[in-house]
């Protein structure tokens, strides 16, 4: 059974007339490097990248996600059965694809980065109405600068596309994971407008998890899972996380600010980025030890993730396991960090 998909392809948002904000463009092409490292991880290529195999969903006329489709050109990696090396679609084709030459996630990478070359100017990187002229500017000639054909593109968000398009191999980025960096890069350090989507996008969300401690375990496909499934939520100064006495089921794990733990007035504990709160209660086999003990406060601008037992059961068995390991870690540290404060109180204080 195939997913149906709400909505349609990016091939007419190529046209002059229809070009997606930028913003979105970049967060499109980070998203479909991530789902294409994913591929790659499982030894295939997909070499027929381009516009029209990208599925977007929308929902209200706006654009929300985008799938990857038709894997029918793809080269499997680990495959001893004879496959064809020269497919694609042309405009969007490497050198190296055009030759029949072996092949890496590199190619790929060059035609999604013609994509995004395609959707920003309204024109692919080469064009000519024959085969060979096209062929020949692939091989030899340097697509124009971004800067030159569309108003609002920084030089950084061209040089990124233009690294991509690279003639030579080792010049592209070496991986998926690099090059989805450099996008994700663009909108976090704010080199395109953003007009558009003011909310915080997917990627800032997915590039912040990772550099999560909480998170060090999770693959990529598990951060997705949690980018997608948990409840995003801002703190401000002075707010009760939780009060003593109050029955808890959720939990948060703390993306950015600082959180204090305050047991009958005394502060007991402080809390950074990339630690939990809130896992004893929800973890706890009975409604009397749900009951918090203490008061957490924000003390500074706090953004957490949180879930509750319904959001958790929709994440993969995988996901939740890697949620159990991150708790037991947290867990160990706090009941290290009780034995050195009972046998060493002194170093501690």
């Amino acid at each position: 059974m195939m997913e149906y998909v709400p909505g349609s392809t990016l091939r007419p948002f190529c046209r002059a007339d229809q070009l997606l904000p930028l913003e979105l463009i970049v967060e499109l092409g980070f998203k479909c490097a991530m789902a294409l490292g994913y591929v790659y991880r499982q030894g295939l290529i997909h070499r027929d990248v381009k516009p029209a195999n990208l599925l977007v969903t929308q929902s209200n006329g706006a654009i929300t996600d985008v799938k990857v489709t038709d894997f029918g050109s793809v080269l499997n990696l680990a495959s001893d059965v004879t496959q064809v090396y020269r497919v694609g679609s042309l405009a969007y084709m490497s050198p190296e694809q055009l030759d029949g030459a072996a092949l890496d996630c590199r190619a790929d990478i060059y035609s999604l980065g013609a994509v995004l070359y395609h959707l920003i100017a309204g024109r692919p990187p080469f064009d000519a109405q024959v085969q060979s002229a096209m062929m020949h500017q692939i091989y030899h000639q340097t697509p124009p600068p971004l800067t030159r054909l569309r108003a609002g593109v920084a030089p950084t968000v061209d040089a990124v596309i233009q690294r991509a398009l690279a003639k030579d191999v080792g010049q592209r980025y070496r991986d998926w994971d690099e090059f989805a960096q450099a996008l994700s890069a663009l909108i976090s350090q704010q080199h395109v407008p953003r007009g558009h989507l003011q909310g915080v996008l997917d990627s800032e969300r997915f590039t912040l998890l990772r550099s999560l401690d909480f998170f060090a375990n999770f693959g990529d496909v598990e951060l997705w899972e949690v980018v997608h499934r948990a409840k995003w939520q801002r703190h401000d100064f002075g707010r009760a996380l939780y009060r003593k006495g109050e029955e808890g089921n959720t939990f948060h794990i703390i993306a950015k600010g600082e959180l204090e733990v305050f047991r009958d007035g005394q502060k007991v504990a402080q809390l950074g980025a990339g630690t939990s709160v809130g896992e004893m209660a929800y973890l706890a086999p009975s409604p009397d030890l749900r009951r918090h003990s203490t008061d957490v406060i924000v003390t500074e601008t706090a953004t957490t993730i949180s879930f509750t037992p319904d959001t958790l059961a929709q994440l993969s068995p995988g996901c939740r396991h890697l949620f159990d390991e991150g708790f037991i870690r947290v867990l160990v540290r706090r009941l290290h960090a009780a034995h050195e404060a009972l046998a060493h109180p002194r170093r501690i204080l």
